[in-house]
C-alpha cells in the first residue's frame, strides 16, 4: 500500500515559504480524553506543522519526568489503546491535511498484534509510527507491517550513530527522521548543543527522510539553532506537556498555555 503523503505535502509546503517544520507533542488522554481532544485543537490552531501524539504506557523508557506524568495521569483517567485512535480519528475529520505520527512502544504494539495494530493506524488516518525502543537492527518486520498498512515508518538516528547504520535508517524509514538532540530521555533544556553537522550530512548523503530533531526543545532559540544547523525541522515535546501540567484544573487556560506557546515556536521557524 502507498504511504500518505500528508508528510511530503508539508515538507514542500515548507520549502516554498522558506520554513522549517515545527511538531508538537502531545499524550493522548492527559489529563483526560475531552481536555485532551481540545489540546490537539489548540496545538493545530497554533500553526504546528506536524504534530506526534503518544500512547499512555506504564514503562516509557525514552521520556522523561514530565512526559511520564503524563502517561501517568493518562492511565490513571482510565484512557486506552482504542480511546487513542478514536481521539486521533476525530482530530482528523477536523484537521485532514496535517500529519500526525503516534510515538509508542513495542509493548503496545504487540498487545494488539502487530498487523492489527498499524491497521488501526491507517483506519483512523495516521501518518507514521515511531516505536521508541526497537533498535534499528530490530525494526524490519515492524517497518514491512508499516509499509503494508500505508503508514510510514519512523526510525531514530543520533549523532553517534554509525554510518552503517544511518544507511539503514535511510533505506528503511519514511515520513522524517527523528534525530535526537542530545543523549539521554525526553526533557526541556535551558540550552541546546548541538554537534549535528556529520549526522545530518550522511542523512542527506544517503536519501535519509528529512531530519526532524526532537529531545530538549523548549525555546524559540532552540528551534532557530536546529534549523540553522540544517534539520528540516524539530519536535517540542516536554515544554508543551508541562505547561498542560500547570493548568491541570482548568482546560481553557491549558488550551491557551498550548496554542501560545505553539505559535511562538512556529514563528522561529520562519527563516
Amino acid at each position: 500500500m502507498s504511504l500518505t503523503t500528508r508528510y511530503d505535502a508539508m515538507f514542500e509546503r515548507l520549502r516554498a515559504r522558506g520554513e522549517g517544520a515545527f511538531g508538537a507533542f502531545l499524550m493522548l488522554g492527559d489529563p483526560d480524553l475531552e481536555t485532551s481532544a481540545r489540546l490537539l485543537r489548540a496545538a493545530a490552531r497554533g500553526g504546528a506543522d506536524m504534530l506526534e501524539v503518544g500512547i499512555p504506557f506504564s514503562d516509557p523508557i525514552a521520556d522523561g519526568p514530565v512526559i511520564q506524568a503524563a502517561a501517568d495521569r493518562a492511565l490513571k483517567a482510565g484512557v486506552t489503546p482504542g480511546d487513542c485512535f478514536a481521539l486521533v480519528g476525530e482530530f482528523r475529520e477536523e484537521f485532514p491535511d496535517i500529519p500526525v505520527g503516534i510515538l509508542t512502544y513495542a509493548n503496545i504494539v504487540i498487545a494488539r498484534g502487530r498487523g492489527a495494530f498499524y491497521g488501526a493506524c491507517a483506519q483512523v488516518g495516521l501518518d507514521s509510527l515511531l516505536v521508541a525502543d526497537v533498535p534499528v537492527f530490530e525494526a524490519e518486520p515492524f517497518v514491512e507491517t508499516s509499509r503494508n498498512a500505508g503508514v510510514a515508518p519512523v526510525l531514530i538516528a543520533a549523532p553517534n550513530t554509525p554510518d552503517e547504520v544511518l544507511a539503514k535508517i535511510a533505506r528503511l524509514g519514511a515520513g522524517y527522521t527523528y534525530c535526537v538532540a542530545r543523549a539521554g530521555v525526553t526533557g526541556a533544556d535551558e540550552r541546546l548543543s548541538l554537534d549535528h553537522s556529520r549526522l545530518l550530512e550522511t542523512l542527506a548523503r544517503l536519501g535519509a527522510p528529512p531530519p526532524i530533531l526532537g529531545f530538549g526543545i523548549s525555546k524559540p532559540d532552540h528551534v532557530r539553532a536546529a534549523i540553522a544547523a540544517g534539520a528540516a525541522g524539530v519536535i517540542s515535546g516536554s515544554a508543551i506537556v508541562g505547561r498542560i501540567a500547570e493548568h491541570l484544573h482548568d482546560p481553557f487556560a491549558a488550551e491557551d498555555a498550548v496554542e501560545t506557546f505553539v505559535r511562538e515556536m512556529k514563528a522561529a521557524t520562519r527563516r
